[in-house]
């Protein structure tokens, strides 16, 4: 069965779909990701594993593709030339938009959005509860890279453009990864450690981070050394998730 609902012709929206229906939202992001991936790399996450989240439970869960959102929030990234971000309140406002229109368009009230950039989770999480309590639709917002179980070995904390988000690309659009344009002399700093967990990880304070900062990044890349990539990985990581995915469908 074809589940994406663009594919649709307009009067099978109310034989196809049911309040039960849920409606997958891929959201990602246009922004820098070291030298060696592309600018939507976030966004190929996030529409490639809704992909594979309904080739795998579309049927048992009746979810529904969306087309995918490609910007989200990369002020962390606004530093590097070709990222494109939006603000807050243009995030918040045209998720409220278009989930609105679907609440109307369709019979579905169950949403699933589905997450590709780590940077759109604050957002996502304040913004949840407005759109379940404004469209009255019953939202889950999943991360795949955090729902994950696949451990990367990996001395710097895995945040962005490292061995984990490379592995995952490796995987999903091999094309797209160019190994070959890092530097030889690039080389991660252990240093960076320490810094990454009091800025970006540490829960008792936040801090506005960026990408740019040499404190935690190495051209961009916050994470291991991507030369150790492997699609083997990608794949281990994107089935964990994909294995976790179930539960939280039912409970949606």
């Amino acid at each position: 069965m074809n589940r994406w609902y663009g594919s649709l012709p307009a009067p099978e929206i109310a034989t196809q779909l049911t309040e039960r229906s849920v409606l997958c939202l891929p959201i990602g992001s246009y922004e820098q990701h070291g030298p060696h991936l592309p600018l939507h790399t976030d966004t190929v996450i996030a529409a490639q594993f809704t992909n594979r989240l309904i080739d795998r439970y579309g049927n048992q869960h009746d979810l529904w593709a969306l087309p995918a959102l490609p910007y989200g929030l990369s002020l962390e990234h606004s530093w590097a030339i070709g990222t494109v971000s939006l603000s807050v309140s243009a995030l918040t406002t045209l998720l409220n938009s278009i989930v609105g229109e679907y609440a109307r368009a369709t019979p579905a009230r169950r949403l699933l959005i589905v997450n590709g950039h780590g940077g759109n989770r604050g957002v996502l999480e304040a913004v949840g509860y407005e759109l379940q309590a404004t469209h009255q639709v019953r939202v889950c917002i999943i991360h795949p890279s955090s729902l994950s179980t696949a451990h990367t070995a990996s001395t710097p904390p895995e945040i962005h453009a490292g061995v984990k988000e490379t592995s995952i690309m490796l995987t999903l659009a091999p094309n797209d990864v160019h190994l070959n344009r890092l530097p030889e002399t690039f080389a991660t700093d252990s240093a960076h450690r320490d810094e990454i967990q009091r800025l970006i990880l540490y829960r008792g304070t936040t801090w506005p981070w960026s990408s740019g900062d040499d404190r935690i990044a190495s051209l961009g890349i916050i994470g291991g050394d991507p030369r150790l990539a492997s699609a083997e990985l990608g794949e281990a990581i994107i089935t964990s998730a994909l294995d976790a995915s179930d539960q939280v469908l039912q409970r949606l």
